[in-house]
């Protein structure tokens, strides 16, 4: 719901619950913060973070050389006498500037490793962060990034010498989860606009809504927002569980998830932007932000060339705990009678692939949730939409099993003779 109003807030919020997965890798310092983070009264940025009833934790991995390759990072950390540590370098991406602590990577002697490092040092003196400028960034304005040098920055060792970058991936893997959950929010505030628009908005002797193409758009639109939700959703109660069957789910969903619904997030905001017409391309209108607010979701935290693993089989080979995901997500679609064949059919997939050893793209809960609505569409005799959640639903299943088979892409699959789609087939070379 916050993402639909304003989701620059959301870049500390997340950081912040992320944050707590990789302190813990330090109890004493988890438990300070974690007591600070849930506290929601804030004093100024001018005290330090264990004098405040509530604290922020913002991040800094990349450097202008290296980007997303962080182990070519050239920030150095020498051990002081006292166990601490003191920072030289840069970051060329520094979320959230204004928070109290960030957790940033920098080589030490035994390799890259991860660092809490606070705003203000004990004493309530400044540390060594100097701010270079503010990014002038597309969207997500009300959220400043920055670019900073450090200069003796006291810090903390978080974390084994050399894990560095599994330690901050801790922090990584919850934040790829709010950005699927911002994203489904973004894409469910764009299609409540285009069908408010098309409800009030007539044309040709007619209210827009009511015009056989406009309708069909409209059914795409809020068949992927449904979806986008649906997925998001299930993926967050991955979260909340320890059985072995929702960590195995939750460590080959997360990366997926992401990928796909940020990615056609971009498209089905462009396509809201269409309904409105010459007005959802003026900035008086919400659509504008949220169309440029897409992207960053999609290029933050791994775009789509580094955050789906370039061998999908090693983290999507089924086994029995992802075999049970799969089986628990399938069977939670049985809320109804007309769900149930579409259930069997997606099960008998399931227990196919496990029988041949192969991945399966059939444990998506988008799959089968665009399966589930085709199938009660169509016992409403509702053929429109029946369609167009087939089309989804084979186009989804296709572009998964191209990436089982390692880059063969949409070409290869059964949707590539029945819908030509040039922008997917893109999106899914390898």
């Amino acid at each position: 719901m916050q993402a639909q109003i304003e989701s620059g807030t959301l870049c500390p919020t997340t950081m912040t619950y992320g944050a707590i997965a990789a302190l813990n890798r330090d109890p004493e310092l988890a438990g300070a913060m974690a007591a600070a983070a849930a506290l929601p009264p804030l004093r100024s940025a001018r005290h330090p973070h264990h004098s405040k009833l509530g604290g922020l934790i913002g991040m800094g991995m990349t450097e202008k050389q290296g980007g997303s390759d962080v182990r070519s990072n050239t920030t150095r950390a020498e051990r002081s006498a006292d166990g601490s540590y003191r920072l030289n370098g840069h970051k060329w991406f520094f979320s959230a500037p204004q928070c109290d602590a960030h957790l940033v990577l920098a080589q030490t002697d035994r390799g890259l490793s991860c660092f809490f490092m606070p705003r203000r040092l004990p004493d309530g003196t400044l540390n060594g962060i100097y701010i270079q400028r503010l990014k002038d960034k597309v969207g997500n304005r009300s959220n400043a990034s920055s670019e900073v040098e450090f200069h003796d920055a006291w810090a903390s060792l978080l974390g084994e010498t050399g894990r560095g970058v599994s330690t901050i991936l801790e922090m990584g893997t919850y934040t790829r989860l709010d950005c699927v959950i911002g994203t489904a929010g973004l894409m469910r505030q764009a299609v409540v606009q285009a069908v408010h628009h098309a409800r009030h908005r007539s044309v040709f002797g007619a209210r827009l809504i009511d015009q056989p193409l406009m309708r069909g758009v409209l059914a795409d639109l809020a068949l992927e927002s449904e979806a986008a939700t649906a997925l998001a959703l299930r993926l967050a109660r991955a979260f909340e569980s320890d059985a072995p069957s929702e960590a195995t789910l939750r460590r080959a969903l997360t990366s997926a998830a992401k990928f796909w619904v940020c990615k056609r997030g971009c498209e089905l905001a462009a396509e809201a932007m269409e309904v409105l017409g010459g007005n959802g391309y003026t900035e008086e209108l919400s659509l504008a932000r949220i169309v440029r607010e897409m992207p960053v979701n999609s290029i933050w935290e791994g775009s789509r060339q580094r955050d789906v693993p370039g061998r999908p089989s090693r983290v999507l080979q089924i086994g029995p705990d992802l075999r049970g995901g799969a089986a628990g997500i399938v069977d939670g679609a049985r809320s109804g009678p007309p769900f149930r064949p579409g259930v069997r059919k997606v099960r008998c997939d399931v227990d196919q692939r496990h029988a041949d050893g192969r991945p399966s793209p059939a444990f998506c809960p988008v799959v089968r949730h665009l399966g589930a609505i085709g199938a009660a569409a169509r016992r409403r005799g509702d053929r429109r939409v029946g369609r167009c959640a087939r089309r989804r639903r084979i186009v989804l299943r296709d572009a998964l099993e191209s990436r089982d088979r390692m880059g063969s892409g949409l070409r290869g699959g059964r949707c590539a003779g029945r819908f030509k789609r040039p922008a997917l087939h893109a999106l899914f070379d390898g």
